[in-house]
């Protein structure tokens, strides 16, 4: 299966969207933020305040996330440009001077990227009363981001949320010689599967997060930085209750749909 040609969270803006069921991803990047804050002004004052800033969120998304994000990172900076690192109030400090915001948002072709540029005209309005910024370009980056997005050293700052657990593709492991799942019963690692699952998984991390840090590293000026957040687990056992827990759930559904329709 190519994953990068139809793989996409659920778009539009309805009830069973990503953009209203992402609440939780919503939660695990606010419990950090103030590690994102802190790595941005960092870049941004030692590299003696570019004039223009560029940087990528890579999953994106279609959801109100990655704008909310993008709103806190512009305050942040000017915090930092106008009267240096963890300042609280903006309207204490100096006038600010005002600098180039250039913003890419990524995801697979496949994304629902309308859904975030519908939204623009009211994010750039609300972002021109409280940041008193205009000078922001917002574009979109389809593709993979195992794969290479950007020209060199063209970002100052790499934001990835809730995104690189995803793999690149199904781990060819997976498979037996006669082309069957080794993994019967089950969509993930689960308490039945036989420890190769567990392997071909972490072999096809291992590569893809190989690759990610690779092409960032062309794309990253000297300097820049990255904040990535992403699934992991307690200890070394990959039976996880805190993950596998979701994936138990989805698959006893799917299980249930399967002998649903096989009953029609």
């Amino acid at each position: 299966m190519d994953v990068e040609s139809v793989f996409h969270m659920a778009g539009g803006v309805g009830d069973t969207s990503y953009s209203k069921n992402s609440s939780l991803q919503k939660k695990a990047s606010d419990m950090v933020k103030h590690i994102t804050m802190e790595a941005v002004q960092e870049v941004f004052l030692s590299l003696n305040k570019p004039n223009s800033f560029g940087m990528a969120d890579l999953g994106c998304s279609s959801g109100p996330n990655t704008l909310s994000i993008i709103k806190d990172i512009i305050k942040s900076v000017e915090e930092a440009e106008a009267c240096g690192v963890n300042v609280k109030f903006l309207n204490q400090c100096p006038t600010i001077t005002t600098k180039e915001f250039r913003v890419y948002l990524n995801d697979l072709p496949t994304n629902d990227f309308n859904s975030i540029f519908k939204a623009l005209p009211d994010f750039h309005g609300e972002l021109k009363k409280s940041t008193r910024r205009s000078d922001l370009y917002i574009a979109a980056s389809p593709g993979s981001f195992y794969g290479r997005l950007f020209p060199s050293g063209s970002l100052h700052f790499v934001y990835s949320s809730y995104s690189l657990h995803w793999l690149s593709k199904v781990p060819r492991a997976l498979y037996d010689e006669q082309g069957k799942s080794t993994n019967k019963g089950c969509i993930y690692i689960s308490e039945s599967s036989p420890p190769t699952v567990a392997q071909a998984y972490q072999a096809q991390f291992r590569e893809d997060f190989s690759s990610f840090l690779q092409f960032r590293s062309q794309e990253l000026i000297p300097g820049g930085q990255m904040v990535l957040i992403l699934l992991g687990r307690r200890g070394p056992n990959h039976i996880d209750r805190g993950n596998s827990f979701f994936w138990e759930i989805l698959s006893r559904s799917f299980s249930t749909l399967i002998l649903e329709v096989g009953d029609d």
